[in-house]
């Protein structure tokens, strides 16, 4: 006979309570709400108050839609005065009071919370008990505590999923809720990214409730549990720090779309609804860019360069080769004679923009006007002034022609058409910065029009340094437009930090505010054209306002050891030194390795996998891992096995089975996966040996390796 905690019936009676409380809180900021649009006459300044205090009452109401997230997680028992008393606190994802404002549910991100996360057997904060809830939606399933003091030093009383006590265990794991912690994670997984907020571990915590101050470097193996770390850390200081970072704004950057997708889910689950999630090509504004791999994609020689720090430089010196002088004196009929600009009088107001501003159209205006003196100094009618001058000139095409030749206003992308369209104007601001056989390297045809221009994710970087030097493009009346501006933020986080390269690093620190930067990854994981041997590489292009910190993360809880123990044969060849993580958990089955007999016979073998697979884990998400190319071949064969599928870069993981391209697997998680041909993403993708590491380690459940080549040597 099933026994249920003792607790059980009177836990699930607290967190109906909860509920209640928030859907009367809800209710309550409705009709506030609703009151406010009722009322809309009154003066402006009224009805600003108006506006900026409806504004709070959405984010309000925000916060309280849960959607199909648990409220109440957990509990903490703290001592009181007496030795024999106990004061509870359950724990949530955001505060919850009842109609006398007394608290029913403390935020996660609260100082009191803080034991449930961090409290030990020999540190124990002040615990007398912590308790875990085994919870879908509003069902309490089981209860798992852990009592603290004399006698106790962390034991366990465990309910498990089906409120089958298993006695009282000792968690020598050194892991905080043990099995909760395991209920969730082999939990099948969903297609988007869930949050860990109840089962955050203790060196997780560590991390999220760091100081603001500076770079905090994480660097985590697979299954380690960065990502959702950065993003916990996120929503915590936003929660500490309230003002002013609403209003500087938390910038999360990823690495690609996919990856996006796959996190955009966890940040509203933390009542966290208001931070921007990017790409880094979402930060240019006004241009097309191409997706990598699609024809006119940079040559390898190409990105690599690129990406390198010297390409400000070579901006640097393109713009300044566009604020020159005139070659020889320049005459214009004016009225009955003619004015003069001579070319010492040219050389002499270039010199003076350039010492006067440091960037670029922002001297244009100076230019014109100094130039239009210099005119009137020609004249002998001592009536006419700049402003006749100016009159006559400036919409004519001899006017514009100078101002033009002298100090053009450009845009980053008019800038770089022009540089990167001629060999010539490559090679002059190649000087003291790279050879010329390298500046030609970025040569590519001109397109008729910039607009046309479809630039690559290459470009991005340098289109944004180029922003930050030439300033916005003045508009009417020679006034900047502020829009055109970088947008900095208070806080910045950066996923899969190992693959920018140094131009992209750039861009991120031109975005921050105040230093302030979260930024994760895996140095074993890097496989960018400019992959970094150390953090200390990562780091020279970062803020160094504070020292920065480096935290490292050794527990694995996503993957089971037999796979790990797979993939750390090829981590110690791809990068030897680095320590792996732990895996806390072993899974059902090690990995398969299947040969096909042919590379001909590849796609149906694939296809039998998926099928074993599908039998194997009903209703989970499988992934299927191969090099870009193939992956047309591998949909047509699933499509004629009947197979329903998506691709990731089309319909992320929402699909049952997904064909999942090398290049943007990085990040994800899937219950099952097949890696085919491994042999193919080695040879044929730069720091091949890295990316079959981060295939290998994709799986929450079950990993199956499908090749026909032969197998690369760590692996056999």
């Amino acid at each position: 006979m099933t026994q249920q905690h003792p607790d059980l019936a009177d836990e699930q009676a607290y967190i109906d309570h909860a509920y209640r409380c928030l859907a009367n809180s809800r209710e309550a900021a409705l009709r506030i709400r609703n009151m406010n649009e009722a009322d809309l006459g009154g003066t402006f300044q009224a009805r600003f108050e108006r506006n900026a205090f409806d504004e709070a009452i959405v984010k309000r109401l925000e916060d309280l839609d849960l959607g199909d997230s648990s409220l109440v997680f957990g509990r903490i028992d703290r001592l009181a005065e007496s030795p024999d008393q106990t004061e509870p606190f359950h724990i949530g994802r955001l505060a919850v009071a009842d109609e006398d404002r007394e608290p029913v549910v403390v935020d996660w991100r609260a100082p009191v919370a803080e034991p449930f996360y961090r409290a030990t057997g020999r540190e124990p904060m002040g615990l007398a008990r912590r308790r875990h809830f085994i919870v879908e939606g509003h069902q309490l399933l089981g209860i798992e505590d852990e009592l603290f003091g004399e006698g106790h030093l962390g034991l366990g009383h465990d309910e498990g999923l089906g409120g089958e006590p298993s006695g009282v265990v000792a968690n020598d794991t050194g892991l905080r809720g043990y099995s909760t912690l395991l209920a969730s994670i082999e939990r099948g997984r969903t297609g988007t990214l869930g949050d860990i907020v109840a089962t955050i571990q203790g060196e997780q915590d560590e991390i999220i409730r760091s100081p603001q101050h500076g770079v905090l470097v994480v660097q985590g193996g697979p299954g380690t549990g960065k990502t959702v770390v950065a993003l916990h850390r996120a929503a915590y200081l936003l929660y500490t720090h309230r003002f002013p970072l609403e209003d500087q704004g938390v910038l999360v950057i990823g690495p690609n779309r996919v990856f996006l997708r796959y996190i955009e889910r966890v940040l509203p689950s933390l009542g966290e609804a208001g931070v921007d999630q990017v790409v880094l090509a979402d930060l240019v504004r006004g241009v097309q860019f191409l997706r990598p791999g699609d024809e006119g994609d940079d040559s390898p020689t190409a990105a690599r360069l690129k990406g390198e720090d010297r390409m400000s430089d070579l901006i640097d010196n393109a713009i300044s080769d566009r604020e020159r002088p005139l070659r020889e004196d320049i005459v214009l009929p004016f009225g009955a004679g003619y004015v003069r600009l001579r070319a010492e009088e040219s050389a002499r107001i270039v010199k003076q923009a350039k010492r006067r501003f440091k960037r670029h159209n922002a001297g244009r205006r100076y230019v014109e006007n100094e130039v239009w003196a210099a005119l009137v100094e020609t004249v002998r009618d001592p009536e006419v002034g700049p402003r006749q001058i100016k009159d006559a000139f400036r919409r004519t095409d001899e006017g514009r022609s100078i101002l033009d030749s002298m100090w053009p206003v450009l845009t980053p992308a008019e800038l770089l058409h022009d540089l990167f369209g001629s060999k010539a104007l490559l090679k002059l601001a190649a000087r003291d910065v790279m050879s010329e056989s390298e500046a030609l390297a970025l040569f590519r045809n001109r397109s008729d029009s910039v607009d046309d221009v479809m630039w690559t994710t290459s470009d991005v970087a340098l289109l944004d340094d180029a922003l930050d030097v030439l300033g916005p493009k003045p508009g009417k009346g020679g006034k900047l437009d502020e829009a055109d501006e970088i947008r900095t933020f208070g806080h910045i986080v950066i996923d899969e930090v190992q693959d920018l390269t140094p131009m992209q690093l750039k861009m991120a620190t031109r975005r921050s505010l105040n230093g302030s930067m979260t930024i994760v990854g895996d140095i074993a994981q890097a496989t960018g054209p400019l992959a970094p041997n150390s953090w200390d590489d990562v780091l020279a292009h970062l803020p160094d306002r504070k020292p920065p910190r480096v935290i490292g993360l050794s527990v694995g809880y996503r993957i089971p050891g037999q796979i790990m123990e797979l993939a750390n044969r090829v981590a110690e060849v791809a990068t030897p030194g680095l320590r792996a993580p732990e895996s806390v958990r072993i899974g059902d089955v090690g990995p398969s390795i299947v040969r096909a007999p042919s590379a001909g016979d590849l796609p149906s073998t694939v296809t039998i996998e998926v099928e074993s697979m599908r039998a194997a884990l009903p209703g989970a998400s499988l992934g299927v891992v191969a090099p870009d190319w193939m992956l047309p071949e591998l949909s047509v064969a699933l499509t004629a096995a009947g197979i329903d599928h998506g691709s990731a870069t089309r319909t992320g993981l929402d699909s049952g089975v997904t064909l999942v391209p090398v290049s943007v697997v990085k990040g994800l998680e899937l219950d099952g996966v097949i890696v085919v041909e491994p042999s193919k993403i080695v040879s044929e993708i730069e720091h091949g040996m890295r990316a079959l590491y981060v295939a290998l380690t994709r799986s929450t459940q079950r990993l199956t390796v499908v090749h026909a080549d032969d197998l690369p040597a760590p692996m056999r």
